[in-house]
């Protein structure tokens, strides 16, 4: 078995041990244990089993940290849709859907013909204009409609096929009957 290259020296390890301690975030906790104990010379299959994670990441959090430091391993994301809009402004857009039709608020632009029914279209259009906020995936609108406590509505059907002559005949027949 080959002896492992890397080797913490007593101050990474009480600084990964003080860093343990003082973090209130789960993670990146996780990977300093998890690097502390690799570094220390503890097994790795060991340290897989209390730390639950795979051999991949566990080497991954061990090359960032030789390179730059204790703060590579923390989370570098941003977040995503989620964090575009406030709560209070999630509290707006749904009195908004609840309150006013497509129609009343975006005008001639909304999505549907008769703007009767909010649909991610519109709630995409009202949210670039009254927020700047632009999501990046499309099913972020219908979640947030969703959240705003809308149901899932059909689209209108239109048939491009249907001649106005023929829907006025049909409609005269009905009337007849």
């Amino acid at each position: 078995m080959a002896k492992r290259k890397f080797q913490l020296t007593k101050t990474d390890v009480e600084r990964l041990k003080a860093a343990y301690r003082q973090s209130k975030d789960a993670n990146f906790s996780q990977k300093a244990l998890a690097v502390r104990l690799y570094g220390t010379g503890h097994p790795t299959s060991n340290i897989l089993d209390l730390v639950d994670c795979s051999r991949t990441s566990l080497m991954e959090w061990v090359r960032k940290y030789q390179r730059h430091g204790l703060a590579s391993l923390k989370d570098g994301r941003q977040g995503g849709n989620h964090f575009k809009l406030t709560r209070a402004e999630k509290a707006v857009i749904k009195e908004q859907v609840h309150q006013y039709s497509p129609r009343q608020l975006l005008g001639h632009e909304c999505a549907t013909s008769s703007g009767a029914y909010w649909t991610a279209a519109d709630l995409k259009l009202l949210l670039y204009r009254e927020y700047a906020v632009i999501y990046k995936s499309p099913t972020s609108y219908s979640a947030l409609l969703t959240e705003c406590g809308l149901s899932y509505q059909r689209t209108e059907k239109v048939f491009k096929s249907k001649s106005a002559m023929k829907e006025a005949d049909f409609e005269e027949q009905l009337e007849k009957n």
